[in-house]
């Protein structure tokens, strides 16, 4: 290969790097909305699920503080017979994009626990079942804070919280990280143990092509937007259901 053909080689090989890394950063930029955090809370459940071919019944606690400019959430669900199916955390600071998430950590029924690591000082996030890494540019969430950002920014910008408007954030889990967008369906009315109650209904679908998990989501707007119902269903038709059952304000007496 002649010289000048080298140089075009190079040239082709070095815009397509470019392009890709410009691609992938288009695709990691997260979009600044305005948000307001709910009020810390308390939130019992109660769950019907399917957990490898088990149908399963039981309850759910989570547990969503803010303090200053720090947060915590945390997620367990327990089902009769069988125990723990789920527990999961997420801790982190407040910043202009909203929650900003340290260190998220996964215990699944039947699978080793996880551990996923935003490094604010070297901007990047890791995970503890591989070697792999995705950029930290703002506004990146775990599987955990996402749905609270999402409360955030449907209490913050809810005239334009509206019916087929998407919400996306650049989400990580146990071992990868990818975007997740939430489409705004329409309000319904949800039977709960507290009564019936208006919720919005939110679905985050897979990406196309993916085999991701598909999550449904209710918030009532005269609950504090707290989430009255959830439904993860996975790719192989495993699902966890929770119900609204009590919400208990911090300092004030639990509303059942």
């Amino acid at each position: 290969m002649t010289v000048p053909l080298l140089k075009t080689a190079f040239a082709m090989l070095l815009s397509l790097a470019i392009a890709n890394v410009s691609a992938e950063e288009a695709r990691h930029t997260a979009e600044k909305h305005k948000f307001n955090l709910p009020p810390s809370a308390d939130l019992n459940y109660a769950i019907r699920a399917q957990q490898s071919g088990l149908q399963l019944s039981g309850n759910a606690v989570l547990k969503w503080n803010v303090v200053d400019n720090t947060y915590h959430i945390e997620a367990e669900t327990r089902a009769m017979l069988v125990g723990k199916i789920l527990d999961a955390k997420s801790d982190g600071s407040i910043d202009d994009f909203g929650l900003a998430p340290a260190v998220f950590a996964e215990k699944r029924f039947h699978k080793d626990p996880t551990t996923t690591a935003f490094n604010r000082d070297n901007k990047l996030i890791s995970f503890s079942t591989n070697s792999d890494t995705y950029p930290i540019m703002g506004g990146e969430q775990d599987r955990t804070s996402a749905i609270w950002q999402l409360i955030a920014v449907a209490r913050g910008a809810h005239s334009k919280f509206k019916e087929d408007s998407e919400w996306e954030f650049f989400v990580a889990g146990q071992h990868d990280a990818e975007e997740w967008s939430f489409k705004v369906e329409r309000m319904e009315s949800i039977r709960t143990p507290m009564g019936n109650m208006n919720a919005m209904h939110i679905v985050k679908a897979p990406p196309p092509n993916s085999k991701g998990q598909m999550v449904d989501i209710w918030l009532a707007p005269s609950l504090e937007w707290y989430p009255v119902r959830l439904r993860f269903t996975e790719p192989n038709g495993d699902y966890v259901e929770q119900t609204l059952e009590a919400v208990n304000k911090a300092g004030k007496p639990a509303l059942q």
